[in-house]
């Protein structure tokens, strides 16, 4: 192509300057935007379950810090183990009263009651990423985690993990698990 000047008022060109232009190049294109991470498929089997047993080294802690109920307390003689599928976003822990319009998910009502435990005594949170947090909402007795004598926070997420023991009540521990087959 000719460069030079073009007068828009008369038509005429100026500068009589011809020179040969760079052919222009095609334009790169711009790098592929990379496509957002397929999430994975769950793991088979890696599915959560509360494991609930009747703990008798938990009951004697709580009845060597001689609690106001501590004296009419007594471990029960049989306490068959539960195992629940932790489904959903939030599982309740405590006991069922008429006053609930549907039931805790870990109902620690059924035999053997125990009595240590609020009708809404802790919470298991679901999150995205697969694990659980534990939020106590202001239980009476408060909740313990993997022997600790010292309750969590009222209204904090506390992160669980596989193999954590949440004590509660008099004599109630439940172990998550992830993993196992209910």
């Amino acid at each position: 192509p000719r460069l030079g000047f073009y007068l828009v008022s008369c038509g005429g060109s100026v500068g009589g300057v011809y020179a040969t232009a760079p052919v222009p190049q095609p334009p790169v294109p711009a790098p592929p935007v990379p496509a957002p991470p397929v999430p994975s498929p769950p793991v088979p089997g890696a599915a959560w379950t509360a494991v609930v047993t009747a703990d008798r080294e938990y009951f004697n802690t709580v009845i060597a810090e001689e609690g106001p109920d501590s004296a009419t307390l007594t471990f029960p003689p049989y306490a068959p183990e539960r195992r629940i599928p932790l489904t959903g976003a939030q599982i309740r822990i405590g006991r069922r009263s008429s006053a609930q319009p549907s039931p805790p998910e870990i109902d620690l009502r059924e035999p053997p009651e125990d009595p240590g435990v609020s009708h809404v005594h802790a919470v298991l949170l679901a999150k995205p990423d697969g694990t659980w947090t534990l939020v106590d909402p202001g239980s009476t007795n408060r909740t313990c985690v993997n022997g600790s004598t010292d309750p969590v926070p009222y209204n904090v997420e506390v992160p669980v993990s596989d193999g954590d023991r949440i004590h509660v009540g008099a004599w109630t521990t439940i172990t998550l698990t992830r993993g196992e087959a209910t």
